[in-house]
């Protein structure tokens, strides 16, 4: 085994190692990244892109579905090449994988080992059997795996998660979707739309990452007018079967069904990567661990407690997005590297966007995360909005809230056409701690979607101000 000293450890090459990496070597720090899997980050091998292309081939092939009431004509029946669709998935994630490896590949060789990481203390670890490392200061950043719940393990081989859908070679006939959340809804969809049959089953009627109860519930009626979608499904067995997976239930009329499907699909989350790096070895009291086994830390430095090891991306277990990886990686990088101590920066507005078709946004607070009687809720729906209606895309729902005091915007949760751009223009408004009349002097143009946020805004306005009537006449 030989030794090498680091100034700086990461452990994991995904978004959150490889942003840490360059934070920590651009501070003239002796940093080395250390990875035991793929190169590749979860975004571009399974996650982000590989989905959106499987999304965007089911766009195309949902869109004629309107065309009747357009008044266009479809001579024919439009069908899908499974083959041809996975093979085009394939090709461009691996083309976006491969921009990835480039980066990875201008990294020093003898600043990249591979091989998985385990500490032994606070200051050294080993890597497999043949390299120990003394470091300085550590960013584990070695992501997630799908969770897997034990029921589902009786579909045998036929059981896949999220991430063993982008290595098809051809689309199959039917699959059950375990779990509703953000991976379960856009895969579910994109492959209905793209002809295959679909049984979504959910748990606690989560629908999306909606915690507003009207949202969800407006989101769980579109989404089961498309297809079978349960969000407080009952079970009863699983079963391999010659052919496929037969699936015991309770329906939603009452009766209890027996579905056979090609594939099971688990898109129940995914877990943190940390039980097999030995963190209960660290001798810094500082570093303490939550239920999951995940290190304690600090959001804004990224310190896990008053110890010299940082963390960032999933498997810290906070907001598992590409961006906020990003940030993370870097502020944990940045901090690793300093010799005077950590330092807090400020992050951006949260922000989180689900591809569906209308698509799901939730930005700044949420919901459940907001005190009751503290906050305004400005609503809007699509259903009658004029360029929604022009463009035949008028499903969905909004809600933004206002703090009663204040007036400020504080969070949002909707559904419905370019949710993603709504979002955006929210998230930067609630970064700048913008009010709901300073929100309203922004320029819409006429006719689009974002009019709709602004009869949101106007519907908060008029509450905040019989709120604040209210507490004069008091």
């Amino acid at each position: 085994m030989k030794d090498l000293n680091a100034d700086v450890a990461i452990l994991g090459a995904g978004t959150a190692g490889l942003a840490a990496y360059r934070a920590a070597a651009e501070a003239g720090r002796r940093a080395v990244i250390i990875e035991g899997g793929p190169y590749g980050t979860t975004c571009a091998r399974v996650g982000c892109m590989p989905s959106k292309l499987l999304i965007a081939a089911a766009e195309a092939a949902h869109v004629v579905e309107k065309w009747p009431q357009f008044g266009l004509r479809l001579e024919g029946a439009v069908r899908v090449d499974g083959k041809a669709v996975m093979a085009r998935v394939r090709k461009e994630r691996d083309r976006f994988v491969g921009f990835v490896l480039e980066g990875v590949e201008a990294i020093p060789a003898e600043s990249r080992l591979r091989g998985y990481a385990r500490f032994l203390d606070g200051h050294h670890l080993t890597v497999d059997a043949h390299t120990r490392v003394r470091f300085g200061s550590a960013v584990i950043a070695t992501g997630s795996s799908p969770s897997l719940p034990p029921f589902l393990r009786a579909a045998g081989d036929r059981l896949v998660v999220n991430d063993d859908v982008f290595d098809w070679d051809d689309l199959p006939r039917s699959v059950a979707v375990f779990g509703a959340g953000v991976i379960g809804l856009e895969l579910g969809q994109a492959l209905h739309r793209l002809g295959v049959k679909v049984l979504m089953f959910g748990r606690n009627q989560s629908v999306g990452p909606f915690t507003d109860p009207d949202v969800r519930a407006y989101a769980t009626r579109t989404f089961q007018s498309e297809f079978y979608l349960d969000a407080t499904a009952e079970v009863r067995a699983i079963e391999r079967i010659d052919g496929g997976v037969a699936v015991r239930y309770v329906h939603h009329d009452g009766t209890e069904r027996t579905d056979s499907v090609d594939f099971v699909i688990a898109a129940t989350g995914r877990t943190p990567n940390v039980h097999d790096l030995g963190l209960d070895n660290l001798d810094n009291p500082g570093v303490r661990l939550d239920g999951s086994g995940v290190p304690l830390f600090d959001r804004e430095t990224m310190r896990c407690g008053d110890s010299n090891i940082y963390i960032a991306g999933d498997v810290n277990n906070d907001v598992p997005l590409l961006h906020e990886a990003a940030d993370e990686g870097r502020i944990a990088g940045e901090n690793a590297a300093r010799n005077d101590g950590p330092r807090a920066v400020r992050r951006r507005a949260a922000i989180g966007v689900v591809f569906s078709d209308p698509q799901l946004a939730v930005v700044g607070a949420g919901y459940r995360s907001l005190k009751p009687d503290s906050f305004v809720t400005g609503e809007v729906s699509f259903e009658n909005q004029g360029r929604s209606r022009v463009m035949l895309r008028n499903r969905g729902l909004l809600h933004l809230y206002a703090d009663r005091k204040s007036g400020r915007l504080l969070g949002a949760e909707m559904m419905g056409p370019d949710a993603e751009h709504l979002a955006h223009l929210l998230a930067w408004a609630i970064q700048c701690e913008l009010t709901v009349a300073q929100a309203l002097q922004m320029p819409f143009y006429h006719p689009v979607v974002e009019e709709g946020l602004r009869t949101a805004l106007r519907d908060a306005d008029g509450k905040l101000m019989a709120a604040q009537a209210g507490v004069r006449a008091a």
